[in-house]
């Protein structure tokens, strides 16, 4: 007997496993809020050189800007410098007659901002880029902090993807939610630039045990049948956390509280680790069998199913963990060391690179669609429900291969319409904007069932934090290339479009698992690449 034909006798679908994907809700809210919450902690609002004895007067204002700032090409005044002499105070009148020439080269002479900078404090009244002023010159400090964040975030999947399947689920999902809310708050109470980013880098490596465990914690205890409404159903929290993030924002304005209010939801966390069952499959793989049945029966129990200890001996656990122990210690070597698995391993990393790169290029970047950063955010979350959906439908129907590949295209194609788009038309860039958005999504939703379904048991884990650390390897750079609008304006949407294309290539060359039982061992994933092979000696033979 397999694990499957175990969980066809404590039942592969009821109370017990509702409740675990409740549960597991919580993580999936939280994810979002921290690692969408640049767009509102490092949020730069409009600012300019700050200008000693500017008048009170308000009416005045405008004159003694117009006398110290030069404009923009857009018409606005200059974020980063001011006139080296002003050619005129606001409480004296200069015809033109009565301007001389030294006037007029006044008015060309700019120098950088040497006193700090004014910001405008209609939409928040705090943020780290107001704090520390990391404008101007100091700009790339501000995209630095989400790449610090991500960096943490790759190096914590490899972590806790490879302590997961030695120490187990539930153990590292309760050292994530300890370490992530004392990091957070200690971020909350940093005191300068430094001491943030580094609290902020930690914090990501251990939210990053989220994205590793709670998926594969969910669809060990599902069966075939169930899995992908279960897989689809649990996304739409993050969604759900990604519109609470907009509304939460626009409630809190100052950076500081913002931090706290998304951290403190993890004490709850903390305390539903008490009702969170440990993976049956991964105790029996490690030969806990004693363990295994004790969860296997508050499984049938919950589920109404009349099992008792003689229907799940000791005994006939015992023979199930023999046929699945093959691999006691995973290693990342053993993702690499089988045929089958170093193919799935390899394509897995591409297209998580992809994935990311193109979602956190395009999430993170919110600005030229002529809403607020409020609006676009709630947007943003609105138009993940329906993608969900669809996804639902793709990868029961169609299967997840043709889901993946159809959803990157989508991204990419929506990346490259934005180029052939004028600035001017908000309207359209809008559209195009929500449109990669919801592929982008799609292709989320669809590589963590997907990536979940190749790899054995024994290596899920292990497999979900490899391709994590390449994936928030793209999301860490993402917030990097927006930068390269500075060298060419299209450039930024040509690289994470060029990147989305790259990885629905290399998506094509996985296998399919639509309606296939989830492996167990190593053995497992390499026989299945040998069946065609064995089929056609075995018709060699008979013939």
């Amino acid at each position: 007997m397999r694990f499957e034909g175990l969980l066809d006798q404590v039942g592969g679908f009821g109370p017990f496993q509702l409740r675990n994907l409740v549960l597991m809700a919580l993580p999936r809210i939280l994810l979002p809020l921290h690692f969408l919450l640049p767009v509102f902690l490092a949020a730069v609002p409009s600012h300019h050189c700050a200008l000693p004895g500017t008048p009170a007067n308000i009416s005045l204002q405008h004159l003694w800007l117009e006398a110290h700032l030069p404009r923009e090409p857009d018409g606005t005044f200059s974020s980063c410098l001011h006139f080296a002499h002003p050619w005129a105070r606001p409480n004296t009148t200069v015809g033109k007659e009565a301007q001389s020439l030294g006037d007029l080269e006044g008015t060309a002479s700019t120098v950088p901002c040497s006193q700090g900078w004014e910001y405008d404090s209609s939409e928040f009244s705090s943020t780290i880029a107001t704090e520390w002023d990391l404008v101007c010159e100091h700009k790339g400090l501000n995209k630095v902090i989400s790449t610090l964040f991500f960096i943490g975030v790759l190096v914590g999947a490899v972590i806790f993807g490879y302590l997961s399947d030695r120490f187990g689920r539930r153990r590292l999902l309760l050292v994530a939610y300890v370490s992530s809310l004392v990091l957070g708050l200690a971020s909350v109470a940093s005191v300068n630039y430094i001491m943030f980013a580094i609290t902020r880098t930690f914090t990501g490596l251990a939210l990053a045990g989220f994205t590793v465990i709670v998926l594969p914690l969910e669809l060990e205890w599902l069966d075939v049948e169930h899995r992908t409404v279960a897989g689809v159903l649990g996304t739409i929290f993050w969604s759900g956390g990604v519109m609470l993030l907009a509304l939460i924002g626009y409630l809190i304005r100052d950076w500081r509280w913002l931090l706290l209010a998304v951290t403190l939801p993890l004490v709850l966390g903390i305390v539903s680790i008490w009702w969170v069952p440990e993976s049956a499959r991964w105790l029996l793989t490690q030969g806990h069998v004693q363990e295994a049945q004790s969860y296997l029966l508050r499984c049938a129990r919950l589920n109404g199913r009349p099992v008792g200890e003689d229907g799940l001996s000791v005994e006939a656990l015992s023979k199930v963990a023999s046929a699945e122990r093959v691999v006691r210690r995973p290693s990342y070597l053993d993702l690499f060391r089988t045929p089958r698995l170093r193919h799935i391993s390899l394509c897995c990393m591409m297209m998580w690179f992809g994935v990311n790169f193109s979602y956190y290029g395009l999430t993170l970047d919110l600005s030229g669609l002529g809403l607020t950063v409020f609006q676009r955010q709630l947007l943003f979350g609105a138009v993940e429900i329906p993608s969900k959906l669809v996804v639902y439908l793709s990868v029961r129907y169609m299967g997840r291969l043709p889901t993946e590949v159809g959803t990157l295209v989508g991204t990419a194609l929506s990346f490259g319409l934005r180029l052939l788009v004028p600035s001017e038309t908000k309207s359209w860039l809008t559209a195009l904007t929500v449109m990669g958005k919801a592929f982008s999504e799609a292709s989320f939703t669809t590589a963590y069932l997907f990536t979940s379904e190749l790899y054995p048991t024994v290596l899920r884990q292990t497999g979900l934090g490899l391709t994590s650390l390449v994936g928030r390897l793209g999301g860490s750079l993402a917030p990097l290339a927006a930068l390269l609008d500075g060298v060419w304006l299209p450039l930024p949407n040509i690289a994470y479009g060029g990147i989305a294309l790259l990885a629905a290539c290399t998506t094509l060359l996985l296998p399919e698992t639509k309606r296939a039982q989830l492996p167990e061992t190593i053995q497992d994933v390499e026989r299945t690449s040998a069946l065609p092979s064995v089929q056609e000696e075995e018709m060699q033979i008979r013939n």
